[in-house]
């Protein structure tokens, strides 16, 4: 495999150790390839035969490279085959880019080998081996609003989400994410939300910086160690006697998007508290038990008040044409308010509290 050389780079890697696998076995790249031969005399496309030790630590996760605006590096890795070419099977791997991407992205040293090595656009095929690739992001509509952090030290980091912000990327949005914001003005590549949130929703959100202990925090909201309260405006039902628990079996809806209460035994228990009245309209504190998709919303709209603004229950709206201006001039009315629980690293007592305002409409 012919590789273009980068500041601090090993010169030298093995290709391949096996046997019978053509005229370049065993061999090694020199890392000056040119088409029939280098100016060391190498045969073949600048291959040496020289042996040459390998690397003492191979790359073995996206992680293991940089950010490049806040967005990590991924990795597909080289199956038996009979390419010639990286560009020959990346084109045929990825069918949707062009061949011509892929080479340009090679000569931007964007595409590496799992020595860290940047691959130029000739580099010959292994299998076996992985590859690493920076993907070209077409330009995102800025989301005008911005995550607030309340709280950071060397494991967690503590924001309070706007809303309309997705957490992770997904679709349409990559750059425009809560987490790939985070890792850009943070400069941590291993930051990763430790729960959901949906981008309807804003509040409090856990993330974790630390691959090692971030099942730990995880556990905590398997578990049920953590205390989670959420507040939304919706209509007032004078004939409903609050406090209230609804419990019922969640699944996913045959509707796109859609949750749906159905038959069997509960998996999702809500406690729903009366805070305010004004006119028709309350305020309610909500606290989930459980952690199904869609929960609060869904609970809410099946008592007969769905949440303000939801797009989603009772009735599925259309999706917004994407090439239309957003329309942020109304949020779904609900946010994470806080999240208290003991720190299963440090045992030390957390409590967060969201400053986002709910006004009555």
């Amino acid at each position: 495999m012919t590789t273009r050389r980068m500041p601090g780079a090993w010169r030298g890697r093995v290709v391949s150790t096996r046997r019978n696998e053509g005229a370049h076995a065993s061999a090694v790249a020199c890392g000056t390839a040119q088409p029939g031969g280098c100016r060391s005399g190498c045969p073949s496309g600048g291959v040496s035969r020289r042996p040459v030790r390998p690397p003492a630590r191979l790359l073995l996760h996206p992680s293991d490279l940089p950010l490049r605006d806040g967005v990590g590096a991924s990795v597909v890795a080289l199956p038996e085959g009979g390419w010639l070419t990286v560009v020959a099977f990346l084109a045929e791997r990825f069918p949707m880019i062009a061949r011509e991407m892929w080479m340009a992205r090679m000569q931007d040293g964007a595409v590496f080998d799992d020595t860290g090595a940047a691959l130029a656009p000739h580099a010959l095929f292994q299998p076996h081996r992985k590859i690493f690739y920076y993907r070209s992001l077409p330009p995102e509509r800025r989301i005008p609003f911005d995550a607030v952090v309340l709280f950071e030290d060397e494991l967690l980091v503590v924001v309070d989400k706007p809303h309309f912000l997705p957490v992770t990327p997904g679709g349409a949005y990559v750059q425009e994410t809560l987490l790939v914001r985070l890792k850009r003005q943070l400069g941590s590549a291993t930051l990763a939300p430790v729960h959901r949130l949906d981008r309807d929703t804003a509040g409090v959100m856990l993330l974790s910086k630390q691959p090692a202990t971030r099942d730990r925090y995880q556990a905590l909201f398997r578990e049920r160690r953590i205390d989670k309260r959420y507040e939304a405006l919706a209509r007032w039902c004078p004939e409903l006697q609050f406090p209230l628990r609804r419990r019922s079996r969640l699944a996913e809806s045959s509707a796109f998007m859609q949750m749906a209460e159905i038959a069997g035994e509960p998996n999702a228990e809500t406690l729903i508290t009366m805070l305010a009245v004004d006119s028709a309209t309350a305020r309610y504190a909500l606290q989930p038990f459980t952690g199904q998709k869609h929960q609060l919303r869904v609970h809410m709209a099946a008592l007969g008040m769905p949440i303000f603004n939801d797009r989603i229950y009772p009735v599925l709206e259309p999706v917004p044409d994407p090439a239309a201006e957003p329309d942020y001039r109304h949020p779904l009315r609900l946010v994470a308010r806080s999240l208290a629980f003991i720190d299963p690293v440090t045992g030390v007592q957390r409590y967060f509290e969201s400053t986002r305002a709910l006004p009555w409409p």
